[in-house]
């Protein structure tokens, strides 16, 4: 019986068909699902023109769209095309498919009319509330015509909804209840939209209410609703009251085959992990990191410094400030500073992230600032780094999984007591916490109490980052320690493996 994604991203190879974390677990799930054998099928959009990529003059950041590779998209296979339809026109759907072992990722591309071919041009970069809705409209009509015509859905065990803008399929299936699952991958308010309902009666026949939020509407019709990490119960229970019996937890894990260093994976599959492999295979990843890095600044001296990496999405939740400053107050201290991120191009916070993280760049030989991140960089910067920060605003991250990539390859990391974190890390045995473990959903825009908590949780932020880099220069063996019990007790923890056992076959 097959299993169905139905998301509105996915990473896959060199396909630019992704914005952040979400696109990025959903490609660990398809290959782990590939691995083990499963009928599994990713349906989403096809985004010609990628997410985004930033140039710099000087510090000012100028977003522009991502050229997608033709040899990537060469390994696409067109499907037949069909026909759905939106504001009553007719748009042809150009399916493309991509197979992985036995699990296949399908994208959904409007070919015509024009205004339709604009609706999948990049990811999250629609102009209007009702081209957003049109695309995850497109995406229902082009999943539901799919399920029906091309799999069957007597052949259809589980439907998973990726996100609530996926939730309009339930209004273009009506028989699908009974298999389909909410995952709530997010409590930001991004991922809770709500659109008018006239746009649902003009596209689904139902008329449903004035305003409708797709999320709510998913947890009233649905059985369950499926969150990333066992803390996001307690949140997510809290912003969504009504449903909070319905709320389970599947914590997020990631592809040990796509993120851990292969020498590493071997050795922990046969039980041959070694203090002597860590180290090599982490100088190793070091050089390699380093060696990158010069790409960026040649006249960067890394030496025999830690490198200490913040690398993901440029967003205030996940406080980028914290590290911007403390290069600024500690600005001689002897560490290399690795800041990577793009921010989506209509944010405001995230742009000034940008542009600080630039100038820092700019300003000190120790800094440098990768704003081309994707996943091929991430694992260069998750494998060599000497340590990894988390810092995300606590109960703002529903899982995390930057992490989870680091401690599998040997390398510690300092987080905030939030997301998956405080499952997977063992305080002073795989790495280090600091800060508030905060079960409320604190809005970090306009509520005073978000100021209040940064200030202390920065305060032992600063202290904790000094003690380990301490560590690194006067107790090496310690350092070492950690770095061996990451990869000894991480994997298990974390392996894609186990989060879809959980998914598919206990029950949930």
């Amino acid at each position: 019986m097959a299993i169905i994604s139905i998301t509105p991203e996915i990473a896959i190879d060199d396909l630019k068909t992704y914005a952040g974390g979400l696109g990025v677990l959903e490609g660990d799930k398809l290959i782990t699902a590939g691995e083990i054998g499963l009928d599994y099928w990713v349906l989403t959009l096809f985004y010609r023109h990628g997410y985004v990529k930033l140039r710099f003059d000087g510090v000012e950041p100028v977003p522009e769209p991502e050229s997608m590779d033709p040899k990537a998209i060469s390994k696409l296979k067109p499907w037949p095309e069909f026909s759905v339809t939106l504001k009553g026109e007719e748009v042809i759907v150009k399916p493309y498919l991509y197979e992985y072992k036995t699990a296949k990722a399908v994208f959904f591309e409007a070919v015509c009319p024009q205004w339709a071919r604009q609706l999948t041009d990049r990811v999250y970069m629609n102009d209007t509330l009702e081209s957003q809705f049109l695309a995850y409209a497109l995406l229902a009509k082009s999943s539901s015509y799919f399920i029906k015509n091309f799999i069957g859905l007597e052949n259809v065990r589980i439907i998973d909804l990726e996100e609530a803008h996926t939730a309009l399929l339930l209004m273009a299936m009506n028989s699908i209840d009974d298999k389909a699952r909410i995952i709530i991958h997010t409590p930001g308010p991004w991922g809770h939209p709500s659109f008018p309902g006239s746009l649902i009666a003009r596209e689904f026949g139902l008329f449903l209410g004035d305003n409708i939020m797709l999320t709510d509407y998913a947890l009233a019709r649905l059985r369950k609703g499926i969150v990333v990490s066992k803390k996001q119960e307690s949140v997510i229970g809290r912003i969504f009251t009504k449903y909070r019996d319905k709320i389970v937890s599947i914590t997020n894990g990631i592809s040990l085959e796509r993120w851990m260093d292969v020498r590493l994976l071997t050795a922990y599959r046969n039980g041959k992990i070694t203090r002597e492999l860590v180290v090599s295979v982490k100088n190793d990843n070091r050089e390699k990191l380093a060696s990158f890095l010069k790409s960026y600044k040649n006249d960067l001296d890394i030496g025999d410094k830690p490198i200490i990496a913040w690398p993901r999405r440029l967003a205030r939740y996940k406080r980028p400030y914290f590290i911007s400053r403390f290069i600024e107050e500690n600005p001689d201290i002897r560490a290399v500073f690795v800041l990577a991120g793009k921010p989506h191009p209509k944010d405001f916070d995230g742009l000034n992230y940008a542009r600080k993280f630039r100038d820092l760049h700019l300003k000190l030989k120790h800094v440098v600032y990768i704003h081309d991140y994707d996943v091929p960089i991430a694992n260069l910067i998750l494998r060599g780094s000497t340590f990894l920060l988390f810092t995300p605003f606590s109960g703002w991250e529903a899982s995390g999984t930057s992490f989870m990539k680091s401690l599998v390859n040997a390398t510690p990391v300092l987080s905030s007591r939030d997301g998956a974190a405080i499952e997977v890390i063992e305080e002073n045995v795989t790495g280090w916490f600091f800060g508030e473990d905060i079960r409320d959903f604190i809005n970090i825009y306009d509520d005073p109490r978000a100021k209040e908590v940064d200030e202390r949780d920065y305060s032992e932020f600063k202290k904790k980052l000094l003690e380990l880099i301490d560590i690194y220069y006067n107790d090496r063996e310690k350092y070492w320690d950690i770095a061996l019990n990451d990869v000894i007790k991480t994997p298990g923890k974390v392996d894609m493996r186990v989060v879809l056992h959980k998914y598919y076959f206990e029950g949930v």
